[in-house]
């Protein structure tokens, strides 16, 4: 999709057509979600600091943005998708590939059903799509880019490795910015230059990834469209507005974290193995550690209790945290087989009182319930506990 978040706005805002509009938080830290192209033509784009954002474009308007408006129409999208072909793989709330090698007697050509893709979404849902064509994923990948905005672009199988020898390097799946310094400081800059390249001199540089893109580089891809992505990991993290030092204030945002993340697990029917705690420290520094759980887990309780564990392994902290996240790992379908309760049946209890909290936000709202520990108050908010919720 097209500045999707941006798109969405502007269908209830159609005045701000053709201006600056960044979808963003104006508030701490926050950051773009999603610009127009009026706005990025001055170097604004997604994931860049909104302070910048705002130096860089002082005219743009800012819209606050509302998640569950993007869901809502996301929704729309991959509907438009599924009554094209079954064979739809949602990459994120905005991107699909879809395998149309099914779909052709019925609805034409790869050009036909992209005009049709194009055209669907426009006229239903009144935002635009760009759509990439190609015979692998990758490739179909690279040609939505190059297409955009609201443009499409197929690359024929036979011209697959023209195409790309005439792209920079970064541009191979797999190569970023650390990688391409590397590649620079051997004369590689461009994919032809890296196609031309021995696959042992990669390997020796980059080890398997140096494969990966060598394979890449001569237009090697066999991964198939898979329908059904089963997510690794489910997750969420708080970049504060200013550093913290208060353990706390980061008991409180692990609290707040682990029932979000818990609430998401048990909303895609998962449980998890494993619980992962990231820190940011002021200068950047990022650290992660992860603890395996004694049993599979899907409650705010279990995956809070691991959090304060890996926490307090830190020890003392040699400066402030910027952002602290949390995620559930090692997931795997939730079906009550297998679960270790306690004598006391607490945990039985646990899960029992977050799914009546899941049922009265869903009705009232995500802050409909909190922990008492996360509630606002007139005074000092309580800490939350040392090893439980």
């Amino acid at each position: 999709m097209d500045a999707f978040f941006v798109s969405v706005e502007l269908l209830e805002r159609p005045e701000l057509r053709g201006r600056c509009v960044i979808v963003g938080s104006e508030s701490g830290r926050a950051v773009v979600l999603s610009a127009s192209y009026e706005a990025r033509r001055f170097g604004v784009r997604s994931a860049m600091p909104m302070a910048r954002a705002r130096r860089l474009c002082p005219q743009a308007v800012v819209i606050e943005p509302n998640q569950a408006k993007y869901r809502a129409m996301s929704a729309r999208v991959m509907e438009v998708f599924r009554n094209l072909t079954p064979q739809v793989e949602q990459l994120s709330v905005d991107e699909a590939f879809l395998d149309i090698s099914g779909s052709q007697r019925r609805l034409g050509d790869p050009l036909q059903i992209g005009a049709l893709v194009r055209g669907t979404i426009r006229d239903q849902l009144g935002i635009t799509a760009t759509v990439g064509i190609a015979a692998t994923k990758f490739v179909a990948k690279i040609a939505s880019t190059q297409a955009k905005p609201d443009g499409l672009l197929l690359i024929p199988q036979d011209r697959t490795v023209e195409f790309l020898h005439t792209l920079p390097v970064g541009a191979l799946w797999g190569v970023g910015a650390k990688t391409r310094e590397t590649l620079a400081r051997l004369g590689i800059r461009t994919v032809a230059d890296l196609a031309h390249t021995p696959p042992s001199a990669l390997h020796k540089l980059l080890g398997a990834a140096g494969d990966h893109v060598h394979r890449l580089a001569w237009g090697i891809d066999d991964r198939a469209v898979t329908p059904e992505r089963i997510e690794k990991s489910i997750g969420a993290e708080e970049t504060f507005d200013d550093d913290v030092a208060d353990t706390g204030q980061l008991r409180r945002e692990l609290l707040r974290l682990a029932h979000r993340t818990a609430s998401r697990l048990r909303a895609s029917g998962m449980q998890c193995r494993t619980v992962a705690m990231k820190l940011r420290y002021a200068d950047f520094t990022t650290i992660n550690r992860s603890r395996r759980l004694p049993e599979p887990a899907d409650s705010a309780q279990q995956l809070y209790a691991a959090a304060l564990q890996l926490l307090e392994a830190l020890g003392p902290r040699p400066q402030r945290v910027r952002l602290v996240g949390l995620r559930a790992e090692q997931l795997e379908p939730s079906d009550g087989a297998g679960r270790q309760l306690t004598f006391d049946g607490s945990e039985d209890q646990w899960r029992s009182a977050e799914q009546a909290l899941d049922k009265v936000n869903r009705k009232y709202g995500d802050a409909g319930v909190l922990p008492a520990a996360l509630l606002k108050t007139s005074g000092r908010r309580p800490d939350p506990p040392e090893a439980t919720p």
